[in-house]
């Protein structure tokens, strides 16, 4: 796929970028970041409230969201509608390995690594169901939860849109990536109005508060390892220092394109964090992390149900509020970007392997870092190596992760190694974002067509500048309220995709594009 410039003049490109859409989205980041940085008190408090109100009140309509939307995915990967192939070519465009590394990376980011090692630490002193705190029980739930979290549910959030903007943009034809196109079975003419402009308009703003959660943790898990390693203090300067060095690799990887930046930074990455698994892995208590890990697994099987539908009626803790909906709001408001950037790697792919294969390599390796970064963490917390509870609960996930990669031979090396990978874990994650709504605000484009490299690297550059701001009144509740309020319009939106989605597949049927080896 070459990512040189289209054989247009410049006035041509420019005409193909939507203004309205564009102007109105960096307006409208551009007044957050101001209010934000003026009234930090009054942001602090309204934050705090609007966490409260979208959790306390909207919580079970996520919850059914995330049952509907993994059920319907299913029906349609297992029915003859999954042998429908994204393309006039039954080759894939990219390896296996460059779109697995591609999605994984762009759908993850550094907060894999951020909360795999200690997301268990939180809910041990605060398990779920009104189990004891600190007990055996509360260890099994404890390792389970975040496999939970981070697995097929989460996955689905991704693929509903990936799929509807494949099937609108490779099998329909629709000469335009963008997330109004993928409702066109709905919409009709009305794609072009107001109604597909204000969808359109909701994934920038989708994009944006995912943006800052991401790279939010990215920013604190390098600072902590930068600290770890110099004794700078980990406050605003440095973490600011991070997310505009991010900033620049974004930058320069969405200018290099999607072959020659993106996916390049992707399979190191990919290649990276896997090394540092395995390192751990066969260093650390290798016996153990097996054992927990399989606990954990039998535990996820045995109860995903009761996991999936549980709502804590009779209000036992904050559990389900300030963990599951965040999760299933974050997936959610993240899953356009993340769906149109997936989309345009498929090519040549069908639609069964588009959804399995998000839905389980995305899976497995999330799985993988949860049992091996966590058990690793829990063992050297019950054997009194390293106070881990006491670093990821009293001071920061971040501040924890860095004091255990020390303990690791040659944990300097690590420490600059575990760095490195967060930093490009942002830049791969928010380089794809860049790129999605670069395509999200161009008028027209081809599947072999790239948005303009202006435009690509101009929303990287904003992409920076929530996440400088909430640093100025930060918090983790201030990052996830950012993803929450991000994901509350995109539950409409999710089930227009959904209907979309439902018409075309009847369409393909009467074209018999669903017949295998068509």
């Amino acid at each position: 796929m070459d990512d040189s410039p289209a054989p247009i003049n410049i006035h041509s490109s420019r005409e193909n970028i939507d203004w309205m859409l564009f102007g109105i989205g960096s307006t409208l980041l551009l007044l957050v970041v101001l209010i934000i940085v003026v009234f930090p008190a009054w942001s602090t408090a309204s934050i705090d409230a609007l966490y409260r109100s979208v959790t306390g009140n909207f919580g079970s309509v996520f919850v059914y969201a995330a049952v509907l939307i993994l059920g319907f995915l299913l029906f349609i990967g297992f029915s003859p509608y999954g042998n429908v192939v994204l393309g006039e070519s039954n080759k894939p465009a990219y390896s296996n390995f460059s779109w697995a590394s591609m999605l994984f990376c762009a759908g993850i980011g550094a907060s894999l690594i951020y909360w795999s090692a200690t997301e268990w630490a939180f809910y041990y002193v605060e398990p779920p169901f009104g189990i004891q705190a600190r007990s055996d029980e509360a260890i099994t739930w404890a390792v389970s939860y975040g496999i939970f979290h981070w697995g097929p549910v989460g996955w689905a959030f991704y693929c509903l849109p990936a799929l509807a903007l494949a099937c609108s943009y490779h099998v329909k034809k629709i000469p335009a990536l963008r997330l109004s196109s993928a409702c066109s079975a709905v919409l009709g003419n009305s794609v072009s109005k107001w109604p597909g402009r204000i969808i359109d308009l909701f994934f920038i703003v989708g994009v944006l508060g995912t943006a800052a959660t991401g790279m939010g943790f990215g920013t604190s898990l390098v600072a902590s390892a930068v600290n770890q390693l110099t004794g700078i203090e980990d406050g605003i300067l440095l973490q600011a220092a991070i997310i505009l060095l991010a900033t620049g690799l974004i930058a320069f990887s969405v200018y290099r394109g999607l072959d020659k930046g993106i996916r390049v930074l992707s399979n190191i990455n990919a290649s990276m964090a896997l090394l540092f698994v395995v390192f751990v892995f066969l260093v650390g208590p290798t016996k153990f992390i097996l054992e927990m890990g399989t606990v954990a697994l039998g535990n996820v099987t045995q109860n995903f149900i009761t996991m999936l539908f549980w709502t804590d009626p009779l209000e036992q803790g904050d559990f389900v509020e300030n963990w599951t909906i965040f999760y299933w709001a974050w997936w959610l408001a993240m899953g356009p970007f993340i769906g149109m950037f997936v989309c345009k790697i498929s090519e040549g792919r069908t639609i069964r392997q588009l959804i399995f294969g998000m839905l389980g390599w995305g899976s497995i390796g999330c799985a993988l870092f949860f049992i091996v970064l966590g058990n690793f963490a829990l063992s050297l917390e019950l054997a009194g190596r390293y106070p881990v509870i006491e670093q990821a609960v009293g001071v920061s996930p971040s501040a924890a992760i860095a004091g255990m990669v020390a303990l690791l031979p040659a944990g300097s090396a690590w420490l600059v190694f575990v760095a490195l990978i967060g930093l490009i874990f942002m830049s791969t994650t928010y380089d794809s974002a860049s790129y999605t709504i670069a395509a999200g605000t161009t008028r027209e484009l081809t599947e072999h067509q790239h948005p303009a490299r202006w435009n690509r690297v101009f929303w990287a550059l904003a992409l920076g500048l929530l996440p400088i701001s909430l640093l100025f009144i930060g918090g983790l509740r201030e990052l996830q309220t950012a993803s929450l309020v991000a994901s509350l319009p995109l539950l409409i939106i999710y089930l227009i995709l959904a209907l979309s989605i439902t018409r075309w597949m009847r369409e393909f049927k009467a074209a018999g594009k669903t017949q295998k080896n068509l």
